[in-house]
């Protein structure tokens, strides 16, 4: 008996790419571990803050890129033929600057231009934003070019 061709075994079964799940994930998964991890070191600034500009955060931006690549059904000829590392990384990097000048413009601008007052939690807007934006834009390009390159083999 001959050995399966190699094609076989790599066609196993991979779930479509499904916007909310991975909303919802890209909110999950971040806001429990950093929350226990909050809780379990005695820190009530990062509990509440796993909940609300990480847990968030990564869910919006999961939402915006998978939204953006997942247009319509069909995916745009160079999302879908770029290698995976270099669209996970460009996009990763974006999401990252992106974020990253909506946590200054909260932390820094807000106070100074706002009656929003200079609080503790906005300085972690500056940390916060850009890495969870980052890592759920990697997780759901990563995810999302997964599916895509299998639907068109």
């Amino acid at each position: 008996m001959s050995p399966p061709p190699r094609t076989a075994q790599r066609c196993f079964a991979m779930r479509p790419f499904t916007l909310w799940k991975e909303v919802a994930t890209a909110y999950l998964a971040p806001a429990l571990t950093a929350g226990l991890g909050g809780f379990l070191s005695g820190q009530p600034e990062l509990t509440r803050a796993a909940f609300t500009s990480i847990g968030a955060t990564s869910a919006l931006a999961a939402c915006i890129v998978g939204a953006w690549l997942h247009r319509r059904g069909r995916p745009r000829r160079w999302t879908a033929s770029a290698p995976r590392p270099v669209l996970t990384l460009g996009l990763a990097i974006t999401a990252a600057g992106i974020a990253g000048l909506a946590g200054w413009f909260g932390s820094d601008w807000l106070p100074s231009h706002t009656p929003v007052p200079d609080a503790g939690w906005l300085e972690r807007l500056r940390i916060d934003l850009p890495m969870s934006a980052s890592l759920a834009t990697a997780i759901v390009t990563w995810r999302w070019h997964g599916t895509t390159s299998r639907q068109q083999a």
